[in-house]
């Protein structure tokens, strides 16, 4: 969506990609280990989370919620001793939404490796008022040729979500008109 798609009350100027874009970097410890002896994918769930609300908060200039997470992909295991890079920028805005896209990185915190991709993520955030309400965001301005890929493959996870969203309310709706409970 961009400014000229909203209405006159609803035109908030724009911001480029750059502007809320954010990384977070963390050491992983022995604390944050599962029975494998590798990092847990919650702790890094948690530190994608932690940097997606970050960079929402900032997009919009105010608080943001965490509506959904998609595609969360784990590439590589993630070690003690790691150093995690979590990287994000918001990659397409709505009225009041916005897909966060997260980046993780691994590099061993006392070598001087290049880090590596270890997983990545998409989550959608709501930007909401102090009554919890949903709020309007400005639109995503995307800078570079990654950054307008992004915002079109983001419009395809969109597109995708509400469709798969609307086929399992009709299933659900056709089953109880049937009489049959879930």
């Amino acid at each position: 969506m961009t400014i000229q798609d909203r209405s006159p009350e609803q035109q908030i100027a724009g911001k480029p990609t750059s502007a809320a874009r954010t990384t977070l970097s963390h050491i992983m410890t022995g604390s944050d280990t599962n029975l494998l002896g590798t990092v847990h994918g919650g702790v890094i769930m948690k530190l994608v989370d932690d940097v997606a609300g970050a960079v929402a908060g900032r997009h919009s200039g105010g608080p943001a919620v965490t509506a959904s997470m998609d595609e969360m992909a784990f590439l590589e295991p993630v070690r003690v001793g790691d150093l995690v890079h979590v990287k994000a920028q918001v990659n397409w805005t709505g009225r009041s939404s916005m897909e966060v896209g997260v980046r993780v990185l691994a590099e061993r915190w006392n070598e001087s490796t290049p880090a590596v991709q270890v997983g990545s993520a998409y989550l959608v955030f709501a930007a909401v008022d102090e009554n919890g309400k949903p709020r309007s965001v400005p639109p995503v301005l995307p800078e570079t040729e990654k950054d307008r890929r992004r915002y079109q493959e983001a419009q395809i996870r969109r597109t995708h979500r509400l469709a798969r969203r609307r086929a399992i309310k009709e299933l659900r709706d056709a089953r109880a008109a049937e009489g049959i409970e879930d």
